[in-house]
């Protein structure tokens, strides 16, 4: 049991720091290549490399069984999610970005609630928001004495936050049959394949610039941002609660925010430490057991209890 919370926790830290880092190079590759091509050949490469590696470890992928699932991932992790996210990054402030995007877990909470039946107990409506408040509070150095972005910014960055809370929520009720590399793989060639294919008609392949600085952001972007974090995140929201596992997602822009300061020179506001600290007690709240968990599991270690 220790073991399995050490994994977790080491599953955990290991994503946001890929998620939180991934966001850096992202803005840096941007400023190289379009955004729908480069969207395209990330997602691609995420899912040429995971298939490979779902080839010699990851189990059947029982297309004829599952490719309703698949494609319906496809559709809400990558060519919604990733593709807006993208154009996000690219024609909002960062701050603002991040604020509109990181709607997800309070998202995932609703969604998990309505669809799969998970508790949505005040403390964790308040953690989830208390999450989401630290979020803000830590985009505020961004967001002052610049554009908010435009109506369709703010529109695109709303519907890829939609769209990644119900590809989580989906995953989480028709996943556990799926392979779990086959799970990342499978939609994000897919996915990969349409938005390249999307991009080579809307924007020339000749302004890309292929510079030292873009195929290194554009590698870590792909490989660590991309591959090996979406399949630590679906291996988490797997044999989790989906809201819960969605809160954590909150440190993301802390860690971007943190390391941009460190590699990219931008500017480290004090309301870093402000937002972490409504970040950790939006998360202990949301993960706080309630009173009828409790019970329940006390009963569970008390056999006899019912007698």
């Amino acid at each position: 049991m220790l073991a399995d919370r050490r994994f977790a926790v080491l599953a955990f830290a290991l994503l946001v720091v890929f998620w939180g880092s991934a966001f850096g190079a992202i803005k840096v590759s941007l400023a190289y290549a379009p955004p729908v091509l480069f969207a395209g050949m990330r997602t691609l490469l995420c899912g040429a490399v995971v298939a490979l590696a779902a080839l010699v470890w990851g189990g059947r992928l029982n297309l004829g069984r599952d490719w309703r699932v698949y494609l319906l991932l496809a559709f809400f992790n990558v060519a919604l999610f990733m593709g807006l996210q993208t154009l996000t990054i690219l024609y909002m402030p960062s701050g603002t970005a991040a604020v509109v995007i990181y709607l997800q877990p309070i998202l995932v909470g609703l969604l998990a609630f309505l669809i799969l039946g998970e508790p949505l107990s005040a403390a964790k409506v308040v953690g989830l928001l208390l999450g989401f408040s630290g979020v803000v509070v830590v985009s505020a150095g961004s967001l002052s004495g610049v554009s908010l972005g435009t109506p369709l910014g703010v529109a695109l960055g709303v519907v890829s936050a939609v769209s990644w809370a119900l590809g989580t929520v989906y995953f989480k009720r028709y996943g556990e049959r799926l392979s779990m590399l086959w799970a990342v793989a499978a939609p994000f060639l897919v996915g990969g394949v349409f938005l390249t294919s999307l991009g080579l008609v809307l924007e020339p392949i000749s302004s890309i610039s292929w510079t030292g600085t873009y195929v290194a952001s554009f590698l870590y972007a792909s490989l660590v941002g991309t591959a090996l974090a979406w399949v630590l995140w679906l291996g988490l929201v797997r044999v989790g609660e989906a809201s819960r596992v969605a809160a954590y997602v909150f440190f993301v822009p802390l860690v971007s925010v943190l390391l941009g300061a460190i590699f990219l020179g931008e500017t480290l506001s004090p309301l870093l430490l402000v937002g972490a600290a409504f970040v950790v007690c939006g998360i202990y709240l949301v993960n706080k057991p309630s009173a009828l968990s409790r019970q329940r599991s006390a009963k569970s270690k008390d056999p006899e209890a019912d007698h």
